[in-house]
């Protein structure tokens, strides 16, 4: 799928119009919020302690967790808990990538479950893979059996990384292992490293249902109106 096959309204309304760098301040968070609005787009990603914040109608995720996963679980779960207490509607919580690496697949299994009895129904709870690195330093397989656990812990999304990992962001063959192995029904973000429109198409064309985009004007200039 090339991007002169879906227009700009589409593709915005699968975007989540992210801020989470470490020295972002409030009014960043402010100006962030105004322009997702003006863009149309899905979300916004914010980090927690910019909540409570004035978003008007426009929908708000939070960070939990990130971008090291290595929080304990009870800490996860108490962020997002409270994120969603101050506005959050959706959480991005990141797993231990580590006890992935080693196979210790309960293990994440649990981290999520706890997050997600935490916050309860009312948030969609989006799991963090951070595929990237769990496909250079464990392979396929263990993206496939962590996605496919993160959806029995309670994740209505899976996504494939947090952007700040070194070794890298979204990328279309995660994307495809994501959706082969949680099926058609559950949704998938592509997040880290999306600068173009070609990008967001190719990721979309995989099996993408949401895109994490720090630069969203830019993808997004580059489709069609």
């Amino acid at each position: 799928m090339t991007h002169s096959q879906l227009t700009r309204s589409q593709v915005a309304a699968l975007v989540d119009h992210t801020l989470l760098a470490p020295e972002a301040t409030r009014a960043d968070a402010g100006a962030a919020v105004a322009e997702a609005a003006e863009l149309g787009v899905f979300a916004v990603c914010l980090s927690p302690s910019m909540l409570p914040i004035d978003t008007g109608e426009q929908r708000i995720c939070v960070v939990a967790g990130f971008p090291s996963g290595k929080h304990h679980s009870l800490v996860k779960a108490a962020e997002a808990r409270l994120a969603v207490d101050s506005g959050a509607q959706e959480i991005d919580m990141v797993i231990d990538v580590g006890a992935a690496v080693d196979g210790r697949f309960d293990e994440v299994f649990a981290d999520i479950l706890t997050v997600r009895e935490a916050i309860g129904d009312a948030a969609l709870l989006k799991v963090i893979i951070e595929s990237a690195a769990l496909l250079s330093l464990a392979g396929p397989d263990t993206v496939t059996e962590v996605s496919r656990r993160a959806v029995q812990a309670g994740a209505g999304i899976v996504k494939t990384s947090t952007g700040f990992h070194p070794a890298g962001g979204a990328s279309v063959e995660a994307v495809a292992l994501i959706r082969e192995a949680v099926g058609p029904t559950v949704g998938i973000k592509a997040s880290g490293g999306i600068r173009t429109a070609d990008d967001a198409a190719a990721l979309i064309a995989a099996g993408a249902t949401r895109l994490g985009l720090s630069k969203s004007r830019a993808v997004l200039d580059g489709f069609p109106d």
